[in-house]
């Protein structure tokens, strides 16, 4: 059955991560996405680490269910192949600095003569303007200007630490996503499409705002530093193994203090609210992890749990894709990819009662569907090998690299 997005077309003109991770969870949900790539190779997923098949891991999970289409577009007869495209396209998706693309006379004027029904959609680092708008940036620089790192730290107070994956990447990828299906429905109502514009840095101070910006919500009555309420992981040292226990209620309080056997605990004044829990947290906190050391991981879960008191072990990334949750919801599959092999990853997160997601196909060769997708169009056969033969468009057997 055909996913959610079955009959969208989406153009990914989109590198690194951000960017090809939004059109990714697209594709999964049934968009026909065209990837489109250079006759020399510009995409650094395509050699990043894991190699398998002459496809990296971070190329295989980023790019499944698209379709690879090589386009000189520098050239001006790849330029009319690229407006050729977006004329019968629903969304155009690209992430590079401002002007790069008025300069390759494909920024969103030129596609929106073609077809007004176009949704378009610009991803960057830093925004259109401002003093950082064409400064160059990675996953880590967003981190650092947002103050993420300094939430990461635990206070302003600490050595501020990255997030040790590219949340900021990511996260701009699934929140673009959410921004194309919302930009559908409204072209669905209207008739008419539009420019979608998001930088990475909106994206995290955004995500941020929820949760960790109270101190600078009220206007007027601003915090000038903040400072946590500890500095101490929920991550506990057992006899045997590392736990994570989060006690966020009275009951949990009063669970963990019987599992533990302190019920003095509960008489002790600074922990009898929950705001004396957590102004004096680190007392709270040092206490719980005496108390845990004394017995094995997996004890201290079945004790834990039957006192309904929030706890799970802290797993190694090959251990959770075996624990019996993980197992349960599916969310890691496998499957087999024509030339990388046998592939586990993770299924498109959303579930679709009427409309299923699934993985149709594995991530593409560079040029892979370049003769389809021109047949498409309406090119003959020596129409595409002579385009081949001038360089403006490749094939895989034309490259002599994947």
């Amino acid at each position: 059955m055909a996913g959610p997005l079955d009959g969208i077309r989406i153009i990914d003109f989109t590198t690194m991560i951000a960017g090809p991770y939004a059109t990714m969870i697209l594709a999964d949900q049934g968009a026909d996405v065209i990837k489109i790539e250079a006759p020399v190779r510009s995409d650094r997923l395509g050699r990043a680490g894991y190699d398998q098949g002459q496809l990296s891991a971070a190329s295989l999970n980023n790019n499944r269910n698209k379709r690879s289409f090589v386009v000189d577009v520098k050239a001006a007869a790849g330029r009319e192949l690229m407006l050729k495209l977006a004329k019968d396209a629903d969304v155009f998706v690209q992430n590079f600095r401002p002007g790069v693309m008025a300069r390759l006379g494909i920024d969103e004027p030129q596609l929106r003569s073609v077809n007004t029904g176009l949704i378009y959609v610009s991803l960057n680092g830093w925004g259109e303007s401002g003093p950082y708008a064409h400064k160059p940036v990675y996953d880590p620089i967003i981190q650092a200007l947002s103050g993420l790192t300094t939430v990461q730290a635990g206070s302003d107070q600490a050595r501020p630490r990255l997030v040790r994956t590219v949340l900021p990447d990511k996260l701009t990828g699934i929140t673009a996503a959410q921004a194309v299906t919302a930009a559908l429905v409204a072209r669905g109502r209207s008739g008419q499409g539009q420019h979608v514009r998001l930088s990475m840095l909106d994206a995290v101070v955004a995500f941020m705002w929820s949760s960790d910006m109270g101190e600078q919500t009220f206007v007027g009555k601003e915090g000038s530093e903040s400072r946590a309420a500890t500095a101490i992981d929920l991550i506990y040292e057992t006899k045997s193994d590392y736990i994570s226990v989060s006690v966020m209620s009275d009951e949990h309080w009063r669970g963990l203090c019987d599992a533990v056997e302190h019920p003095e605990w509960l008489e002790d004044e600074r922990f009898k609210t929950a705001a004396g829990r957590n102004r004096y947290a680190n007392a709270r906190l040092e206490l719980t992890q005496s108390a845990l050391l004394n017995k094995n991981a997996s004890e201290w879960l079945e004790i834990l749990d039957s006192v309904d008191v929030p706890c799970a072990p802290v797993l190694k990334r090959h251990e959770m894709i075996r624990h019996p949750q993980v197992e349960a919801s599916g969310i890691v599959v496998e499957t087999d990819h024509p030339r990388a092999g046998r592939l586990r990853q993770a299924r498109n997160a959303a579930r679709f009662e009427a409309t299923p997601t699934e993985i149709r196909y594995g991530a593409p060769y560079r040029g892979e569907h370049t003769r389809t997708i021109m047949r498409e169009l309406g090119f003959s056969g020596a129409e595409i090998d002579g385009l081949i033969a001038e360089g403006v468009i490749g094939d895989r057997g034309s490259m002599s690299e994947p």
